[in-house]
């Protein structure tokens, strides 16, 4: 029988790119299981712990959401059930990026329309910050 792969917060950190605190953050939001404690009391993890700290990695590199990451991690717990949540959840999220998209590009239409204006004079010439004043007629929201 083999030994088990353990290794401490350290080593898994290096072993997937994941900052000790970011680790420890996954622990703490519960999308980490607790690890098994040395007899120091120091954080002992295994290849499952790698495996399933890669899936999170991956996953929040993709923009998931904690939640999201939750509910993906639940789902690959139980790897008979069907597939359609998962592919709900990757849905509902690449309708959010195509949103963020859709804002991203008109933000930078607005932009470019500011900085082509600008004649680089003076700042109280500057068409950029005009444009970002509040313009004096504009009634106050509340």
């Amino acid at each position: 029988m083999s030994k088990r792969s353990e290794f401490g917060i350290g080593q898994l950190g290096q072993a997937t790119g994941t900052k000790v605190t970011t680790i420890r953050f996954y622990e703490a939001q519960g999308l980490l299981r607790e690890p098994r404690r040395s007899t120091s009391g120091r954080r002992q993890y295994g290849d499952a712990d790698r495996q399933r700290l890669a899936f999170i990695r991956r996953s929040r590199g993709l923009g998931f959401p904690i939640d999201a990451v939750r509910e993906l991690l639940a789902l690959s717990d139980d790897t008979s059930t069907s597939c359609i949540a998962v592919d709900m959840i990757a849905r509902a999220h690449l309708t959010d990026i195509d949103k963020k998209i859709s804002d991203l590009s008109a933000m930078r239409i607005e932009l470019d329309r500011m900085v082509s204006a600008c004649h680089l004079g003076t700042v109280a010439e500057c068409k950029i910050i005009e444009t970002l004043a509040p313009h004096s007629n504009a009634s106050p929201k509340a």
